[in-house]
């Protein structure tokens, strides 16, 4: 692979750190989200103040929140003082990985040298919405307009598992095989160095080495399928589903931060790198929302001149075991450097915040390893979006 420009000025990223992910309604449930976000801003902007430049901006991803700018409450909390700003933007479940794009656009644009990005999100502390004809509570954004479709995310991976044939055994077997491995790199320490203790809790709540093939198959199918030839289009017929509790994520709460600048300060910090080689985001069918990141990685893959077998690396949000295991057979990647250590379905999903949690978990695969071959980080997204960012370790 050539390398794009110079690259020293190259975006990329240092110091990736998270906090643990708790299940909502557990561990992290009494902390707010700046609550979650700022211990992790402070210890990442510690780690790079030897370099002596000014935090230019703190970008963070967030869908639930109670607004206000989480980003710029996170930062004043944080103790950055008043004069770092902060902008907060939502691409829903995409929405940490973006931030830390748009922060790596802006220092490869020279619109500054230092960005803290990355994205938080608390489903526990969240708040309770009503919309004001009806009084009806809101339980999630609209991801399309009227007219258009706009399924739920765990019916809509039901009907991608039955399109594509993904069985319910391949399913639970993808996610004995995240909880597993979760569970053992837990117990080998392996998430340690990338967790920052927050409100006492420094240790992932949801891994369990129990959590194997036959346990899984116990749990019900949670949705019904819709016909596709039923007339009646939207009208559940009562086919037995295969997605359940036990192949999807988890509601979570967490927070995941990096610091991203330029190839320079990197070497004259002395810190690991990850530079940032290509990056994209897509449109794609909002009934079929995920695949959403499969039309990502590949236009990613293309900008960086790179084929899916030149991967050494893989992170892909795991919300449901169907959506990834589809964007793997669409992709035709090699599974076993898939989510290496476990994902989502293991670790939890704190919506603004997982597209960085799989940089800190990427970025930390790579550091580990003797394996020189770049990364790719992925995610679809509700309303049919993808977006994904290819890196490599920084020689």
């Amino acid at each position: 692979m050539t390398p794009v420009g110079d690259v020293r000025s190259a975006p990329v990223i240092v110091a990736p750190l998270r906090t643990a992910i708790g299940t909502a309604g557990r561990g992290l449930a009494a902390l707010t989200v700046d609550a979650l976000a700022a211990p992790v801003l402070a210890e990442v902007a510690a780690t790079v103040a030897p370099s002596g430049l000014p935090i230019d901006d703190v970008v963070l991803g967030n869908c639930m929140g109670p607004g206000g700018d989480l980003a710029r409450v996170a930062a004043l909390r944080a103790g950055l003082g008043d004069s770092v700003p902060g902008v907060t933007i939502d691409r829903q479940c995409g929405s940490g990985l973006d931030a830390v794009m748009q922060a790596a656009a802006r220092v490869g644009a020279g619109q500054g040298e230092l960005f803290l990005a990355g994205g938080a999100e608390s489903a526990s502390t969240a708040p309770h919405r009503f919309w004001p004809e009806s009084g009806d509570r809101y339980t999630r954004a609209p991801f399309a307009p009227v007219g258009f479709p706009d399924p739920d995310m765990g019916p809509a991976a039901d009907r991608l598992a039955a399109l594509r044939g993904i069985s319910r055994e391949r399913q639970d077997a993808w996610a004995a095989r995240s909880h597993a491995r979760a569970a053992a790199a837990q117990s080998n320490g392996v998430f340690d160095g990338e967790i920052v203790e927050v409100g006492g809790i420094a240790r992932d709540d949801r891994p369990r080495a129990s959590m194997d093939v036959t346990r899984l198959a116990r749990f019900a199918p949670a949705f019904a399928v819709v016909s596709e030839t039923d007339p009646d289009a939207g009208a559940a017929v009562g086919t037995t589903g295969t997605v359940t509790a036990g192949n999807s994520c988890g509601f979570s709460d967490g927070a995941a931060v990096m610091a991203v600048t330029t190839g320079r300060t990197a070497r004259d910090l002395g810190l690991p790198a990850l530079r940032i080689v290509a990056a994209a985001v897509t449109g794609s069918d909002p009934a079929l929302p995920g695949l959403g990141a499969a039309p990502a990685a590949r236009l990613a893959l293309t900008r960086a001149g790179l084929a899916p077998a030149e991967l050494g690396f893989v992170e892909i949000t795991e919300a449901f075991a169907a959506q990834l295991l589809a964007v793997s057979d669409e992709l035709a990647l090699d599974e076993s450097i898939i989510s290496g250590d476990g994902g989502a379905i293991a670790l939890g999903h704190p919506w603004g915040a997982s597209g960085a949690v799989l940089l800190v978990r990427l970025a930390a695969r790579m550091f580990a390893s003797d394996d020189a071959r770049p990364g790719l980080a992925a995610c679809s997204i509700g309303g049919g979006q993808g977006i994904a960012m290819i890196v490599e370790r920084m020689q």
